[in-house]
C-alpha cells in the first residue's frame, strides 16, 4: 500500500482536528471531575468502524504504539514528580507496585475462575491486566485533588513502578512459556527485570544529569528533547538486555526531574504536552479498537462483576498487605484503596494476548474495555467527596511553581509563587512579618490584576500571588516558613508548624 501527499494532507487535517477537539474536550472532562481519558475513549469509539467507519484491528500495532505513549506518559510523570514529597512513602509505592499486584492477580485469577467461569488462563490473564493503576490516570486526577503528600506520593510511586511486574506476567502467560519457569521462576524474572530496569533508569538519571550541566546547548529549546531523550535511553536499553523498560524510564526521569539542569520549567512543559499528545492518541487508538457490536449483555455482567470484585475485594486486599511495610491509619489506606485508578494500561496490556493470538483475547479486552469506563466513572468523580468523607483532604495551601534555572551555575535561584487562598492565614499579615530566610525575598505581589512592588509594611490580602525569590539552597526552608505562617499567621514563629 503507498502513500502519497493527498493522503498525508487528508491524515494531517483529520489529526489536527482530532487532537483540537481532544485538546478542548480536557476543560470539559475538568468541570464535569471526569478523567479526560474517557471522553477520548468515546472518540475513537465514534471515529470507529461502527459509527464514522475508519477500520483498526491492528493488534500488534496498538500493542507497540501503546507501548511508546506510556513510555512517554511515565517519562513526564518522572519529570514533574517531587522526589522530596514522594520519598517519605516511597517504601509504600513500591509494596504496592510488588506485594500489591501479587495480591490482586491472585484474587481477581481465582474469583474469575470460581465465580465467574472463566479457564484458568483466561482467568490470570484477566487479574495481570487489570493490577496496575494507571499513571495518566492518576496524574492527572489526583494532582487537582487537594491530599497531604504521604497520600500522593505513595500513588504516584505505585503507577509509575507497577506496570513493570504485569508487563512480564501478561506476556509469559500469552507466550505459553509462564509454567516452564514455576512460580520461583517467574518471580525471579519479575524481580530481575524490574531491579534491573531501576539500575538503567538510575544510570541514566544521574549520568545525564551530570552530562546536562556541563553541556552548553546553543538553544533553550534543545534541553527538554535531550532531558526526553535520556529517559528514553534508559527505557530502550533496560529492554534490549530484556528487563523493564518502563521502571527505568519512570526512575530515569524521576532523578532528571528532580536534578539541579538549566531550564528545568521549559522541559516540564514540554513534556507535559507530549504526555497530552501521547494521552490522546493512545486512548483514541484504544477507542478505534474496541467494536460496541460484540458488546453483548454477558460481557457487561462479566465486566461489572469482575470490576466489583477488583474494587472491593482484591484492591482493599492488596492495600492492607503492602502498608505492611509502612504502615498507616485506616483512613488513609481507605482512601488509597479507592484510588487505584484504572484507565489505559489494562487495556493496552490486552494488546498483548491480542496480538500473541490468545484463545479468548477479544472477549477479554471487550471485558476489560466496560469495566474500565464503568469504574473510571465511579471512582474518578466520587474521589474528592471520598477525600472530604474519610477526612484526608488538606486545607488549600501556599503552592509553588519552579521558574526554570539559567544555565549560568552562578544563578541558582528559585521563583516560588504563593497564592493566598481563602483558608490561608496569611491573610492580613504585612511582607515583613514573613521573616523568610537569609537571602529570599518577595519581590511582587499581584492583587487583582495588577502587579506591585511590595514594602516591608505592605498587607498581605486573600487572593493575593506572590512572586518569592529564593536562593535554592534556602528553597526548602522558605517553602517551610510560607506554609508556617499560612497555617499559624503572624504567630507563625511561636506557634511552629
Amino acid at each position: 500500500m503507498t502513500f502519497d501527499v493527498h493522503q498525508l494532507d487528508t491524515f494531517v487535517l483529520g489529526g489536527a482536528v482530532v487532537t483540537l477537539l481532544a485538546v478542548l474536550a480536557v476543560r470539559l472532562s475538568t468541570r464535569a471531575g471526569l478523567p479526560s481519558l474517557l471522553i477520548y475513549l468515546l472518540m475513537g469509539v465514534l471515529l470507529g468502524e461502527s459509527v464514522v467507519g475508519i477500520g483498526f484491528e491492528d493488534a500488534q500495532l496498538a500493542h507497540a504504539l501503546g507501548f511508546a505513549a506510556l513510555a512517554v506518559i511515565l517519562a513526564e510523570g518522572g519529570l514533574t514528580t517531587s522526589w522530596r514529597e514522594t520519598r517519605p512513602s516511597m517504601r509504600l509505592g513500591l509494596a504496592l507496585a510488588t506485594i500489591g499486584v501479587t495480591v490482586s492477580v491472585g484474587v481477581v485469577a481465582v474469583a474469575a475462575h470460581y465465580v465467574l467461569g472463566l479457564p484458568w488462563e483466561l482467568a490470570v490473564l484477566l487479574g495481570a491486566v487489570c493490577s496496575p493503576t494507571d499513571a495518566a490516570a492518576v496524574f492527572s486526577v489526583l494532582r487537582v485533588v487537594p491530599l497531604p503528600r504521604r497520600l500522593t506520593g505513595a500513588l504516584e510511586a505505585e503507577s509509575g513502578l507497577n506496570d513493570a511486574p504485569t508487563v512480564v506476567l501478561v506476556t509469559l502467560i500469552s507466550s505459553g512459556s509462564a509454567l516452564e519457569h514455576g512460580v520461583l521462576g517467574m518471580v525471579g524474572i519479575i524481580a530481575f527485570e524490574l531491579v534491573v530496569g531501576m539500575l538503567f533508569g538510575l544510570a541514566a538519571g544521574f549520568g545525564g544529569a551530570w552530562v546536562m550541566r556541563r553541556a552548553a546547548l546553543p538553544s533553550s529549546g534543545l534541553y527538554p528533547i535531550a532531558v526526553l531523550c535520556l529517559a528514553m535511553i534508559a527505557y530502550g536499553a533496560s529492554s534490549a538486555v530484556h528487563a523493564s523498560g518502563f521502571a527505568a524510564v519512570y526512575v530515569a526521569a524521576l532523578v532528571l526531574g528532580n536534578a539541579d539542569l538549566p531550564h528545568r520549567l521549559a522541559t516540564r512543559s514540554f513534556v507535559e504536552g507530549l504526555a497530552w499528545i501521547a494521552q490522546i492518541g493512545l486512548f483514541v487508538m484504544l477507542g478505534l479498537l474496541f467494536s460496541p457490536d460484540r458488546i453483548s449483555w454477558s460481557t457487561i455482567g462479566l465486566a461489572v462483576l469482575a470490576g466489583l470484585i477488583l474494587t472491593f475485594v482484591a484492591r482493599p486486599l492488596s492495600v492492607l498487605l503492602s502498608a505492611v511495610v509502612q504502615p498507616m491509619s485506616l483512613r488513609d489506606l481507605s482512601f488509597i484503596s479507592w484510588a487505584g485508578l484504572r484507565g489505559a494500561v489494562p487495556i493496552v496490556l490486552t494488546t498483548i494476548p491480542l496480538a500473541a493470538g490468545v484463545e479468548d483475547a477479544d472477549n477479554l479486552f471487550d471485558i476489560v474495555f466496560v469495566m474500565v469506563i464503568i469504574y473510571t466513572l465511579l471512582t474518578g468523580p466520587t474521589l474528592p467527596t471520598v477525600a472530604r468523607v474519610l477526612k484526608v483532604a488538606r486545607r488549600s495551601e501556599p503552592r509553588d511553581l519552579e521558574v526554570e534555572a539559567a544555565p549560568l551555575e552562578r544563578v541558582a535561584a528559585d521563583l516560588l509563587q504563593v497564592t493566598i487562598s481563602p483558608a490561608s492565614k496569611m491573610h492580613g499579615v504585612e511582607v515583613g512579618e514573613l521573616r523568610l530566610p537569609t537571602g529570599a525575598s518577595v519581590s511582587m505581589v499581584i492583587r487583582d490584576g495588577a502587579a506591585m512592588v511590595p514594602e516591608r509594611r505592605t498587607v498581605l490580602r486573600h487572593g493575593d500571588e506572590l512572586l518569592v525569590v529564593t536562593p535554592r539552597k534556602q528553597r526548602e526552608s522558605t517553602e517551610r516558613r510560607l506554609r508556617q505562617v499560612s497555617a499559624g499567621g503572624r504567630l507563625a514563629q511561636w506557634l511552629g508548624d
